[in-house]
């Protein structure tokens, strides 16, 4: 079973958050307790990421899986709110017949991607983790190979400096990164409302992807957030979570 992070306590439909690749659901930590002053809203850590199970498959089919899982434990029906990576598993287990109300997928579509997240697990993997005193020191030795210093902040936060280890099972990502940002060949569709929400800089959601998002969605909508990139939830925190509200009726 994932790790579950729970906030509120409300009868009306829970909405679950499944982060993207590296993330967790403490990544999710101020948006998940704002939804919840009208609902329980949950976050999650997919498998080999966060505290949830360390498992030897990443497969799109197995993360939805997970999801279904979920959502009996919480009982369902649910609205669910997916980013990236876990945006196409949220599509997954949408299309596989999990009891979800409405769909929201934050900046990514049912298509395969060509940038590859392997040289990030590369980064990693070659920190020497238990020389580090401290966050600043990670992200200094970091730096020398990814430059970018807000992905940085981002990967370190699954770094778990007690223990010198990463909060990530990074062999498995790394043996599953083709699937990952590929898609799933599926035939069915998913016919309740789905949104789909884009950073207004980003460019993972494109004009000629909508012909297939309405095969697999015939009643998504489509929405961005201007000056807003792929994590365009951290970089708007407010708009999205306005957005949200909107597409949930709140």
């Amino acid at each position: 079973m994932l790790n579950m992070i729970s906030h509120g306590n409300y009868s009306s439909t829970p909405l679950v958050i499944a982060h993207g690749l590296f993330g967790s659901g403490r990544n999710w930590g101020v948006i998940a307790r704002r939804l919840s002053d009208t609902r329980r809203v949950i976050a999650l850590d997919l498998r080999n990421h966060g505290e949830s199970p360390w498992l030897p498959d990443q497969s799109y089919a197995a993360m939805a899986s997970d999801l279904s899982e979920v959502i009996t434990k919480i009982g369902g029906p649910i609205d669910l709110l997916g980013h990236s990576m876990g945006g196409k598993a949220s599509m997954v287990a949408a299309l596989t017949d999990a009891p979800i109300r409405r769909l929201i997928i934050a900046d990514i579509a049912p298509v395969a991607y060509a940038h590859t997240q392997q040289h990030l697990i590369d980064a990693m993997q070659a920190l020497p983790l238990g020389k580090f005193n401290s966050r600043l020191d990670a992200d200094a030795a970091l730096k020398k190979t990814v430059e970018n210093p807000n992905v940085r902040s981002f990967l370190l936060q699954s770094l778990d400096l007690r223990e010198s280890k990463w909060r990530l099972n990074l062999d498995v990502l790394s043996e599953f990164m083709a699937e990952i940002i590929g898609f799933p060949e599926i035939s069915r569709q998913f016919s309740e409302p789905t949104l789909f929400l884009a950073g207004g800089n980003s460019d993972y959601v494109q004009r000629d992807h909508r012909t297939k998002i309405k095969t697999l969605f015939p009643n998504a909508r489509f929405a961005k957030i201007p000056n807003a990139g792929h994590w365009l939830h951290a970089e708007r925190p407010r708009a999205f979570e306005a957005a949200i509200r909107v597409f949930l009726g709140e």
